[in-house]
């Protein structure tokens, strides 16, 4: 016959009656298994010790979706962070722009909007000119003048073709001559004071930004629409130090969002532009859902060596303003550890102080380790 032995601090517990008012629990005996099924989940539960350590079961480990991965140390490459933005790609993006005062007018398809698919060389809108009445009465005066000289060059013509043969040839041609030219001076002169320009779009994409509205009255050079291709865009960041250019080995930029990009070197300017020097990226993570003019905050992997351990961004956890990284020691314990970083790109980060070679990091769920109390 197999026995079973019972702890001491369980059975102790097993033994206590609870009681509460003036109820009596004297005759209820069935009650007595609750302190059991209250140590027994004390005892499967997480829970941070005096130390500062946490005891986390592997069924709580399961729950809570724990990854760990040892880490290594070794040489890596330098990162140096510069704050950037999201730009239209010199590419493929392209501007609007009023070529002279005007009054704006809705194209076949109404005023366009932002997100609108446009297409190379599609009519947008038009842009009528304006101007003062002594212009527009100069204007018309000249085209009167001009008028008037087209029916004297008409009726030479005329007197000329009756006496063909008489009048030299070369004459009757010069007639011929003058009287084209003052049919082309006509048509350039009514063309401005009637004709509304026709504004084009310089690139194929979308709207991204509509600057007018129908019959808004604008000004020369003034943007009227800028346009963007949503999967061709761009960042600029500026540096302050004029030699990292030539030693950039990677790039890659993160969004406030949180959001990955990677990066691809396009060129660096040679002329300071508040007292840095911009650097172009072309963004090569094509669905990444951003917009022109976000703010991002570039990293760029350096030629320069440093001595540290990779690991992923998601093991940080903050902490009064210190970055934390969880060390899974034991099979069921973790101890806090205050450590150095240095970015290594938008999804991991290079820890210069605080691990040692081999040990296990937490790569996952760092943050419910810090909940735990």
């Amino acid at each position: 016959m197999r026995h079973r032995i019972i702890p001491t601090t369980l059975m102790f517990l097993c033994t206590v009656a609870f009681a509460h008012g003036d109820e009596d629990h004297s005759k209820d005996d069935k009650k007595s298994p609750a302190p059991v099924a209250t140590l027994l989940t004390v005892h499967h539960a997480a829970q941070r010790l005096v130390d500062g350590s946490l005891f986390v079961p592997k069924s709580v480990q399961r729950q809570l979706a724990i990854r760990t991965q040892p880490v290594q140390l070794g040489d890596l490459n330098a990162v140096v962070e510069l704050n950037g933005k999201v730009i239209p790609n010199p590419d493929t993006g392209g501007r609007v722009q009023a070529t002279h005062s005007g009054s704006v007018l809705p194209g076949s398809k109404g005023m366009p909007l932002p997100g609108r698919k446009v297409r190379r060389g599609e009519v947008l809108a038009y842009l009528r000119p304006i101007g003062t009445a002594i212009e527009r009465g100069n204007q018309q005066a000249q085209l009167a003048e001009l008028e008037a000289q087209i029916a004297i060059a008409a009726a030479k013509l005329k007197r000329f073709d009756q006496l063909e043969g008489i009048v030299p040839q070369k004459e009757i041609e010069s007639a011929h001559i003058d009287y084209a030219a003052l049919q082309k001076r006509r048509g350039f002169v009514s063309a401005s004071v009637n004709t509304a320009e026709p504004l084009v779009a310089p690139v194929s994409g979308v709207i991204g930004a509509s600057n007018v509205v129908a019959g808004q009255v604008v000004e020369a050079k003034e943007i009227l629409f800028e346009i963007i291709d949503p999967a061709h865009l761009a960042v600029e960041a500026l540096a302050y130090e004029a030699s990292l250019a030539s030693s950039i080995v990677a790039a890659s930029a993160l969004t406030t969002d949180g959001i990955a990009l990677d990066l691809k070197f396009i060129g660096g300017g040679q002329q300071l532009r508040e007292q840095a020097l911009p650097l172009l990226f072309r963004i090569t993570t094509g669905t990444a859902a951003i917009a022109v003019g976000q703010p991002v905050k570039v990293m760029l992997r350096t030629a320069r060596g440093i001595r540290g351990a990779a690991v992923a961004r998601s093991a940080l956890t903050g902490r009064s303003g210190e970055e934390i990284l969880w060390v899974h020691t034991e099979a069921e314990r973790f101890v806090a550890r205050k450590v150095r970083v240095q970015s290594l790109d938008a999804a991991n980060v290079a820890i210069l102080e605080g691990l040692r070679d081999g040990e296990r990091v937490v790569t996952e769920g760092a943050s419910l380790l810090s909940q735990i109390r």
